[in-house]
C-alpha cells in the first residue's frame, strides 16, 4: 500500500517560515505544496529556494494543490486572516506561536475552523523536547505528588538591531505586545500543559531598558491554578546576552523537577542558532537524584546531532498529520493556543488595571 503523501502551504514566507520549509523537507510523507505572502515578491523568492510556487491568493493555493494543511507564519496580529481563508478553502490550519495576539482573534480563528470542520493547532515544538517531555512524565506518573508550585524564568536579551529586523516588531498594533507576546508563550504553554487551569492573575509589565519600543520588555506574574497550586512568572528582554529560560515545578511530596528549555542568548529564528541544549536542571524525585548527569548527556547529543530550530517542529507537524488521518485532535490544539494567549493577556490587563484578573477572560472591545 503506497503511503499517503501530506500536501502542506505555507502562508507568510519570514524568517521562521524557513524553519518550516526545511522541516517538511525531512517528513518522508509530506510535499511543500505551495506558498503565499503578504508581499508577493517575498514569496516569490521563498519559492524559488525551495523548488514550489507561490501563491497570490491563499484560496487558489489550496485547492489547486489539493492541500491538507495550511501552516501560518505571517506575524501574529496578522494570523486571523490566512488561518480563516485557509479553513474556509478546506484546509488544516496550523498557527506558529502565539494563536493571536488579540484573543478576539482567538475565538474567531477556533469558531472558523470549527464550522469548517477542520483541525486546528498552535506551534509550541518545546513541548516535544526531551527534558519537557520528561517532566510531564513524572507530573503524570504521581512521582511528585500533586503539583503545587510552579515558576517560569526567562532571562533573556534582545537589541535594537532586533527590533529593527522587522517593521512590525516592537508596538501595540503591529506586534501586539512585546516580551509576553513573542519569546514567552512557549514557556507560557509548557506551564499550562503542567499545572492545568488557571484561576486568578495578579502581574505587572515594565520596559525597563529599550526606550525605543513601545511595549513590554519585562513582566512578573502571580497565578492561582485552579486545581489550588500558585505559580510565578518572571520574563524578561533586558538580560545581556541571555541567560535561560526555566519551567521548575514543586510537588507536595517535597520532590522538584524542572527543565532549562533555553540556556544562553536566547534563539531568533533566522538570526541565530540554539546557544545551549535543552536540559533537567532540577531533580529531587528520590531513588531518581543522581540521574541528571546521565540526561544531560543523552539530550546535549541528541541536540547535537541535529538542527533543533528545525527537527521539534518537524515533530510538531508530523504529530498534526498523524492527527489528520487518525481523525483526531493534534497534541496542541486551538484551545491550548488560546489558554496561553489568554495568560499574556490577563497579566496585561491586570497592570492596566492594578488588580487581580480572574478567569475566564472574555475579548475586550
Amino acid at each position: 500500500m503506497t503511503e499517503r503523501i501530506y500536501n502542506i502551504s505555507i502562508a507568510g514566507c519570514g524568517k521562521v517560515a524557513h524553519l518550516h520549509a526545511k522541516a517538511i523537507q525531512d517528513i518522508p510523507n509530506a510535499r511543500l505544496a505551495g506558498v503565499w505572502s503578504r508581499t508577493p515578491k517575498t514569496a516569490e523568492d521563498f519559492a524559488l529556494l525551495y523548488n514550489t510556487r507561490s501563491y497570490s491568493d491563499i484560496t487558489g493555493m489550496v485547492t489547486e494543490n489539493h492541500v491538507d494543511l495550511v501552516i501560518v507564519c505571517t506575524p501574529h496580529p496578522f494570523h486571523k486572516q490566512p488561518a480563516e481563508e485557509a479553513a474556509k478553502a478546506g484546509a488544516h490550519v496550523l498557527v506558529e506561536k502565539p494563536l493571536a495576539s488579540d484573543l478576539q482573534d482567538c475565538d474567531d480563528i477556533i469558531r472558523i475552523c470549527k464550522e469548517c470542520n477542520v483541525r486546528l493547532g498552535v506551534i509550541s515544538q518545546r513541548r516535544w523536547y526531551e527534558p519537557v517531555k520528561r517532566v510531564k512524565d513524572a507530573i503524570e506518573l504521581g512521582k511528585i505528588g500533586k503539583p503545587v508550585l510552579a515558576t517560569v524564568t526567562m532571562l533573556g536579551w534582545r537589541n535594537k538591531a532586533y527590533y529593527d529586523s522587522d517593521a512590525w516588531r516592537g508596538t501595540w498594533k503591529m506586534e501586539g505586545g512585546g516580551v509576553l507576546v513573542n519569546q514567552a508563550p512557549h514557556q507560557l504553554d509548557i506551564l499550562l500543559w503542567y499545572m492545568g487551569d488557571v484561576d486568578e492573575v495578579y502581574g505587572i509589565w515594565r520596559n525597563l531598558n529599550h526606550p525605543y519600543i513601545e511595549v513590554d520588555d519585562t513582566a512578573v506574574a502571580i497565578v492561582k491554578f485552579k486545581s489550588g497550586a500558585i505559580g510565578n512568572i518572571v520574563v524578561s528582554n533586558s538580560q545581556k546576552p541571555g541567560i535561560y529560560g526555566k519551567v521548575q515545578v514543586h510537588g507536595e511530596n517535597g520532590a522538584s523537577v524542572g527543565v532549562q528549555t533555553d540556556g544562553g542568548a536566547m534563539f531568533i529564528a533566522g538570526m541565530t542558532g540554539v546557544a545551549e541544549p535543552p536540559v533537567n536542571d532540577l531533580w529531587t524525585i528520590p531513588g531518581e537524584e543522581n540521574m541528571l548527569k546521565e540526561w544531560v548527556k543523552q539530550d546535549t547529543e541528541t541536540f547535537n546531532n541535529c538542527d533543533p530550530t528545525v527537527r521539534y517542529i518537524q515533530y510538531q507537524v508530523e504529530d498534526f498529520i498523524a492527527a489528520i488521518g487518525n481523525n483526531s485532535e493534534p497534541s496542541i490544539t486551538g484551545e491550548a493556543g488560546r489558554r496561553t494567549a489568554e495568560l499574556f493577556t490577563a497579566i496585561y490587563r491586570s497592570s492596566r488595571d492594578n488588580a487581580i484578573v480572574k478567569f475566564p477572560l472574555k475579548p475586550e472591545p
